[in-house]
């Protein structure tokens, strides 16, 4: 740290400390194909504790039996953070988000409705009298279980403010402990985001007794701006998920409002507690599990973001960083690329390795982990921190009772067609065989896939990338499919392209599977891996998805 953020950091006051909501594992995991088990949401869970978030929204228990299994085991094994789980105002809704959440130490209720007149006519085809009536009762309901409850107007920057504050002030009269104002569908701009938040602490004078909460989408690009201004107007909570994912065009990034907080914070005054030098594994992470890719250029965890071209600007750099960096980039934790281990490693030289990263792996993972390592190492010299973080978070994608690649063959040339023979592990047990000829040696190897399987599915996106450079460096694949009008990602790791991509073509489809309920072939629901969210409170799980609506939700 240097002398000038000393400085700055002695200065720091407790009312200017902004809060950081996270809801990578609801808003975020409402994007198009992304179909995270209970393992991979607890496992980007512990690590957006160790980044130092504040809140975790876990997601939206009554969603489904999966859904209220993760919150579940999240409250229950992530310490730090408050949990919160997401609710409608319907008391079915609320009853599944604190059965969700009650083991955390810190748990939070959020509930929600709609106050905008075009939502309230066209989607809750109800009254706005009704509006206020079911915000009471849910606000009232949430306080029986819970003190910490959240609520949230949602389309709020498309409503009456008058309305919009009546409603506010119900739910404080209720017990509402923080007060969000969403810009649900990215419609605000900064200065009218701003002006909004002075009227309506004006109207809602008892709006500056709780914590005041922004949560903004990017539909026009202005997410963080819009955040930005929230906090400016007196806003103490900016609600954000990892690489800006989510609904639509996304949510404000969190590593944008931190970082923005962090550089300018002898300017601004306010600050966070995130722990900055855990940014850039978050980022990877979440990308490498969902299979969003973060694009090169997206400020602070883009590839390209401490990378310059232009040879005026690399002679500055290298004569004085911040001629042209205004961060550095081991603030963020990218400087972690250092060769840490190789084939004559050890178990207990890995086991220590992966603590750092901060990895817990004992008895059979650890069995596994090292027997990738292994493999690993006898085709790469050195093994790095971004080759454990990918062939470990590899091994957690692997859900008991899913698809596998037993073998394959694949025989291309430029003078016939590709032909791909596969052997697929089928959950069951059972393993069966395809072959198929393609344009190419993917489409070869993705039709045996199908026709081993007896799915028809559709590949939709196909992308590859290198873990690490050089020409040895682990491959990874993301693809996404569509079976039955479902979307669901996939992604497969490899020293081989083929093989990665024969990973998570198969992951893919069995995500497809568990979310679409496809009665194909043979039908299954992967559970949760053992240890981890296995067997928790499943029937009950099922009693909230049978009390939902069947209809899918909206959300702030």
């Amino acid at each position: 740290m240097s002398d000038m953020e000393s400085e700055v950091a002695k200065a720091r006051r407790e009312e200017d400390r902004v809060r950081i909501f996270d809801t990578t594992l609801r808003d975020g995991e409402q994007s198009p194909g992304i179909s995270l088990n209970v393992q991979e949401k607890l496992e980007i869970a512990q690590q957006l504790a160790r980044l130092g978030v504040d809140i975790i929204e876990a997601g939206f228990p009554i969603a489904s039996p999966g859904d209220f299994e993760a919150v579940q085991a999240i409250a229950r094994e992530v310490h730090g953070p408050v949990i919160c789980g997401l609710a409608r105002t319907g008391f079915q809704d609320i009853d599944a988000a604190w059965n969700a959440i009650k083991d955390s130490e810190r748990p939070r209720i959020h509930t929600f409705i709609s106050t905008s007149d075009i939502h309230i006519e066209h989607q809750l085809q109800t009254t706005r009298e009704d509006v206020k009536g079911q915000a009471h009762a849910a606000v009232a309901h949430a306080k029986q279980y819970c003190d910490d409850v959240e609520f949230s107007p949602m389309d709020a920057t498309r409503s009456e403010l008058e309305f919009t504050a009546e409603v506010l002030q119900i739910a404080l009269d209720e017990g509402a402990t923080t007060i969000n104002v969403p810009d649900t569908v990215g419609y605000s701009i900064p200065d009218e985001h701003a002006a909004m938040w002075r009227e309506l602490y004006q109207l809602v004078p008892g709006l500056a007794e709780v914590t005041t909460s922004v949560h903004c989408h990017d539909d026009l690009g202005l997410a963080v701006a819009n955040s930005f201004a929230g906090l400016q107007a007196g806003c103490r909570q900016v609600e954000c998920a990892i690489n800006g994912i989510g609904e639509r065009a996304g949510n404000a990034s969190l590593e944008e409002i931190v970082m923005l907080l962090r550089t300018r914070q002898s300017s601004i005054g306010l600050w966070t507690g995130a722990n900055t030098q855990e940014i850039a594994r978050t980022s990877r992470l979440v990308s490498r599990l969902t299979g969003y890719p973060v694009q090169p250029n997206k400020a602070i965890v883009g590839r390209n973001a401490f990378a310059h071209e232009a040879g005026i600007h690399q002679d500055g750099v290298l004569k004085e960083r911040t001629t042209y960096e205004i961060m550095d980039a081991t603030t963020i934790g990218l400087e972690t690329n250092a060769i840490v281990l190789g084939k004559h490693s050890g178990r207990h030289a890995l086991r220590k390795e992966l603590e750092k990263l901060g990895f817990q792996v004992d008895g059979a993972a650890l069995n596994t982990a090292f027997r990738r390592f292994k493999e690993l190492a006898d085709k790469k010299k050195a093994i790095t921190a971004l080759d454990l973080e990918a062939i470990v978070s590899d091994e957690m994608r692997e859900a008991p009772e899913s698809f596998a690649l037993d073998s394959f063959e694949v025989e291309a040339s430029s003078t016939r067609s590709p032909l791909a023979k596969v052997a697929i592990r089928m959950p069951g047990g059972e393993v069966v065989n395809g072959s198929f000829t393609g344009d190419g040696p993917v489409d070869a190897f993705f039709s045996a896939i199908n026709a081993a399987t007896g799915y028809e599915a559709r590949l939709k996106e196909y992308h590859v990338s290198a873990v690490t450079g050089g020409r040895d460096a682990l491959g990874e694949v993301t693809v996404l499919l569509e079976l039955n009008g479902a979307l669901a990602s996939g992604q497969g790791v490899s020293t081989d392209i083929l093989e990665a991509s024969g990973r998570a073509y198969l992951r893919a489809l069995s995500n497809a599977l568990r979310d679409s309920g496809s009665a194909g072939p043979q039908h299954f629901a992967p559970s949760a891996e053992p240890g981890v969210g296995a067997g928790y409170a499943t029937a009950e799980a099922e009693h909230h998805l049978r009390a939902a609506e069947a209809a899918e939700s909206p959300t702030p």
